[in-house]
């Protein structure tokens, strides 16, 4: 092990053109404006262009974080892309990000941790640097949920949006990732699933008709793990990164609903003006969430230099995971 210090040398996010609003959902499903805002926070998620693939939206936001980082897709050692709806099945996305940065010198591999994804790929590339493997790793949260999710079950389609985000991470003092603790619980994998398109259930015109390749959530129970985990999740990174709570200046959480958000911070015993939130403009964009609104927290100088950051995120696995970031 170096010990070297290993933090964020950049970020970049970019998130579709298209909004999708409570409204426009209005007129394709039985549900409300009010409905949806007063059970998720959520007023609007963008939508993919048709042909705007996973690959894609990762390729815009690398781009923008090694302009962050004033460094060139050359000089990157390892990509790391974590999603749950990768372009196909094999290769790996990150290959094809690879590919499309011309970074041919880059180890690539993807990460499938769900919602949780960023936050356990930030972990492993952490480690590729402090064992001193790798110098410089791209780690990228990407999501087009658009194309997983049934439009006609009112339960989920209003909850995702489709966006990415990405950091550069390396040697440095500044943007230091201070802790960090993971879990994990696959007992409790059927509580959120896209059941078929595996080995398990092939894609066949049976899996197809049974709607069987979209997202499937019992919401109850994902709501309540998820606020247990995430408040453990986040006690956890900041004894590790020997703070305490109220040292806190900014939580950067998972943006999956403003209910689980309000419920983790209040047992976590961390007020929630010091809590960062989009998720009223982009949903829940899966492993692209955190990552996104660490990006726009930065640049809305909510989190300042000196100041210690949490990232905290929970999904489907079920996964979750947090971090300490002292900027």
């Amino acid at each position: 092990m170096s010990g070297q210090p290993v933090g964020i040398l950049g970020l970049g996010y970019y998130v579709p053109q298209k909004v999708l609003t409570n409204a426009d959902l209005e007129k394709t499903v039985d549900t409300s404006d009010e409905w949806i805002r007063t059970r998720t926070g959520i007023a609007q998620r963008r939508i993919a262009a048709e042909g705007e693939n996973t690959s894609d939206l990762s390729v815009k936001a690398a781009q923008a974080a090694l302009a962050d980082a004033k460094l060139q897709a050359a000089d990157l050692d390892l990509i790391v892309v974590a999603t749950m709806t990768p372009d196909m099945p094999c290769p790996a996305t990150a290959c094809i990000v690879q590919a499309k940065l011309d970074a041919p010198q880059a180890a690539a591999l993807d990460v499938a941790a769900a919602c949780s994804g960023f936050v356990y790929g930030l972990v492993m590339g952490q480690q590729f640097v402090v064992s001193g493997t790798y110098r410089r790793v791209l780690v990228v949260g990407a999501e087009v949920l658009s194309r997983v999710v049934d439009w006609t079950d009112r339960s989920t389609c209003v909850l995702f949006g489709d966006g990415a985000g990405a950091a550069v991470i390396g040697p440095t003092a500044r943007g230091q990732i201070l802790s960090t603790y993971l879990g994990s619980d696959g007992r409790q994998a059927d509580l959120l699933k896209v059941p078929a398109g595996g080995v398990a259930q092939p894609a066949s015109a049976e899996s197809v008709k049974a709607r069987a390749h979209f997202l499937k959530m019992n919401g109850t129970e994902v709501f309540k793990h998820a606020v247990r985990q995430m408040a453990e999740a986040a006690l956890r990174a900041i004894e590790r990164a020997g703070v305490k709570p109220e040292q806190i200046a900014c939580v950067v959480p998972h943006q999956a609903n403003i209910r689980i958000i309000q419920a983790v911070v209040e047992r976590a015993g961390i007020p929630l003006e010091k809590v960062f939130l989009n998720v009223e403009r982009y949903g829940n964009m899966s492993a692209a969430s955190t990552i996104v609104a660490l990006c726009e927290a930065v640049r809305e100088g909510k989190i300042k230099q000196g100041d210690y950051a949490l990232l905290v995120a929970f999904g489907a696995g079920l996964t979750w995971g947090a971090c300490v970031i002292r900027w």
